[in-house]
């Protein structure tokens, strides 16, 4: 048995690790890499496995960096199947599809300046290689096992990420010799928060010989106050100023958080009924799903507004009503620039590198009325990092952009466990894996963690970089 860290190693991005077991060869994630340039550069690297040999992929969740390089493998000849929830399989289709679509459109606007060193530049991948891995979707419930290829077995739990989100469980299973115990190995995915708005709690995870854990947020915590107080704080602020409000959120399981703690807002009568605009087209189909599998949320905060156990808040759907605005098409984006405000506008992308939030933000960034809302976190080397850090001015399109706008960050408003949410899950296991590995985190995030299961559980955890491979005993 042998495990070799591809992605998300000494970085957050970028996840993929292939479990090798008996001859058979399993992925699980495979994920674009986002942030500076460098890590960038790597999906154009070269796939660092042969895709051909892959007999399957296993998914956690759908966010581009775990599943934003399936097209690419497709394209070298990966022919397997791609286990996930079905939740995870509609929002991933709409990501993948999104993502092949500003891969053609870049290698277009490159050919357009030619300012590419290829000629012509090309696409990491097309709308039809995204297409060719969406096929090889296999929706797999929670809870089952599944034979994967040889002996390899899994089932996921609930990570209460995203919609479909899960940690992965595997055994290598001694099927020549059944009385052999099989060998346990867990894949944490992204944890989920306690508590967090519209998610389940993270199922705690099974004990295991080998545990490959997040982590995000290794050596930070979550501010301790209320996430629905402090947004409605930033909110009350941004009224006053008389602007718009924009937030930055990821088009998958961000928006549609936001939208419901707006509503419980409104509901409670703490806000304004403000209009919200949804401004894009991801957002407004993965609001969709999410609506169709409301039976899979957590909808405990309606008891904030006297509803139990009701996908309604007040009289209103968790994620709709008829002050909430889908924009779809561009014509409808470069409407909102005449809106004056009071009102919230929603787009992507979560960390302000791409997307409509860009041409929000070059508008808007200099109007003192302004506020612009962060939520999560944000990568190093993105503009997002760069307002939170107080930046004067932000570069977009060529020109730098004087920052008069507020800028606010609500506290608490991340998906991911904070440092005590991830040892209050990893709790759970009550005798230590033989080994526990750290992925992603950035290096001081993943050595404190590191640390302090060494020294508080007496685990042993390692911090492996990228293209680390280890032999599993």
């Amino acid at each position: 048995m042998r495990l070799t860290f591809h992605g998300a190693a000494g970085t957050v991005t970028g996840s993929k690790y292939l479990l090798e077991a008996d001859g058979a060869s399993v992925l699980i994630d495979c994920g674009l890499f986002q942030g500076l340039k460098p890590l960038r550069e790597l999906n154009w690297a070269g796939t660092p496995f042969k895709a051909p040999a892959v007999d399957a992929v296993l998914l956690t969740h759908a966010h581009l960096d775990h599943v934003g390089y399936l097209p690419k493998i497709c394209k070298e000849g990966f022919a397997g199947p791609i286990y996930c929830t079905s939740a995870t399989a509609k929002l991933a289709e709409i990501i993948l599809l999104d993502s092949a679509k500003i891969q053609e459109s870049d290698a277009a606007y490159a050919n357009k300046k030619g300012y590419s060193k290829h000629k012509p530049a090309l696409p990491l991948y097309t709308g039809q290689d995204a297409m060719n891995a969406i096929k090889r979707f296999h929706q797999t419930p929670l809870d089952d096992w599944r034979k994967i290829a040889g002996p390899i077995w899994a089932r996921w739990h609930d990570a209460g990420h995203l919609l479909g989100s899960g940690l992965i469980e595997i055994e290598i299973r001694r099927e020549k010799d059944p009385s052999k115990k099989p060998t346990r190995i867990v894949f944490s995915g992204d944890v989920g928060r306690y508590d967090g708005p519209l998610y389940h709690d993270p199922s705690p995870p099974p004990e295991c010989d080998y545990l490959i854990c997040e982590s995000t947020y290794g050596n930070r915590e979550h501010p301790d106050v209320n996430l629905v107080d402090g947004l409605e704080a930033v909110i009350k602020r941004g009224v006053e100023r008389g602007g718009v409000m924009l937030m930055a959120s990821f088009a998958v399981g961000r928006a549609q958080q936001l939208i419901y703690l707006l509503q419980i807002l409104k509901c409670q009568g703490k806000i304004p009924d403000l209009p919200i605009y949804l401004d894009s087209p991801m957002s407004v189909d993965a609001t969709k799903i999410y609506r169709e599998h409301c039976t899979e949320h957590d909808l405990s905060e309606t008891e904030l507004c006297g509803v139990t156990g009701s996908c309604q808040v007040g009289d209103r759907p968790v994620l709709g009503g008829d002050a909430v605005h889908l924009c779809r098409s561009a014509e409808e984006s470069k409407g909102l620039n005449n809106i004056t405000g009071p009102a919230i506008i929603l787009a992507s992308s979560g960390m302000m590198d791409a997307g409509r939030i860009v041409h929000h933000l070059k508008r808007r960034l200099p109007d003192p009325k302004t506020t612009v809302i962060l939520g999560g976190y944000m990568a190093v080397g993105t503009r997002g990092r760069h307002l939170e850090e107080g930046a004067p001015f932000i570069r977009m399109h060529g020109q730098e952009v004087p920052v008069r706008a507020a800028i606010e960050k609500v506290p608490g408003l991340s998906g991911h466990a904070d440092r005590n949410g991830l040892l209050r899950w990893l709790s759970a296991i009550k005798q230590p894996p033989k080994q526990t590995f750290l992925t992603h985190g950035e290096p001081d995030s993943a050595a404190a963690l590191a640390e302090t299961l060494r020294a508080e559980r007496g685990w042993s955890v390692t911090v492996p970089a990228m293209a680390d491979s280890v032999e599993l005993g």
